[in-house]
């Protein structure tokens, strides 16, 4: 398997680090950036090639995995599309808000499209990425998902569910780490040090997700485990509420999704 990720920003080195680290079984990854001085980091990696030319990229590889800006898109197609064979390439895209059918506007709908949403934990085999594919794009979604699934899950949706998985798998991230935040300065409050906090935090977050997916229960089942009449837990949540916690992350995922969708 030859891989090429187009455009290796946050997003592109992680998904790099998760394929190199987790032994993805590929021949050969091309990394490319217009600065190419920011990929240094790479030099001296096995099986890994730094190159700013996109096109040089394109040609070595079997699965191009496009993580430009949204803005670079149509750019970046149209400097590869003629060394693009509907035989041996598959075009994996990792671009927020842009659609399978853009794509295939410059490119035509010969070539295999995937669109796919991970989120930056893919760099720690742990991402939830969502994917979706064009008609030849869903004959290579076992070669493709089989590189995700070594680097966390993966999700087969449609495509018009492809934003709000973006505000809830990517951008998801962010609020995660908001909250882990938040629970680490109340330990501060509470007489904690700053180091201690966050790792009381970042257990108990990892915790309380590996339950869920272990036990596969809902959240209410284990919160009704913790809590007891007029106990310590009850009130606090009761507090949270009060402050309008569920109502607030709601709206901020519901505010997440138009942002998405103006964009």
């Amino acid at each position: 398997m030859k891989i090429a990720i187009i455009g290796v920003g946050n997003l592109g080195n992680a998904i790099a680090k998760g394929i190199v680290n987790n032994k993805v079984k590929y021949q050969s990854l091309y990394l490319t950036k217009r600065k190419i001085e920011e990929l240094s980091n790479w030099n001296n990696t096995p099986k890994v090639d730094i190159t700013d030319s996109n096109i040089e990229a394109v040609k070595k590889a079997e699965i191009i995995i496009l993580a430009v800006q949204p803005k670079q898109l149509n750019t970046v197609l149209n400097e590869i599309k003629s060394y693009l064979n509907p035989k041996t390439h598959t075009i994996v895209s990792v671009i927020t808000g842009r659609k399978i059918v853009e794509i295939e506007k410059v490119i035509g709908n010969d070539i295999a499209i995937i669109r796919s949403m991970p989120n930056t934990a893919i760099a720690v085999s742990e991402s939830m990425t969502c994917i979706c594919a064009n008609k030849k794009g869903q004959l290579k979604l076992n070669e493709v998902t089989s590189i995700f699934n070594v680097l966390g899950k993966t999700l087969f949706i449609e495509e018009k569910l492809m934003q709000s998985a973006t505000v809830i798998c990517a951008s998801g991230i962010a609020f995660w780490m908001r909250l882990i935040r938040a629970t680490a300065q109340g330990a501060v409050q509470l007489g904690f040090d700053a180091k201690e906090a966050q790792e009381l935090s970042m257990q108990t977050c990892l915790g309380a997700a590996s339950l869920l997916i272990q036990s596969k229960s809902h959240p209410e089942q284990e919160i009704d485990k913790v809590t007891t009449p007029s106990g310590c837990t009850i009130t606090g949540l009761n507090e949270m509420e009060h402050q309008g916690l569920s109502s607030s992350l709601i709206q901020g995922l519901v505010a997440s999704f138009e942002k998405i969708n103006q964009i």
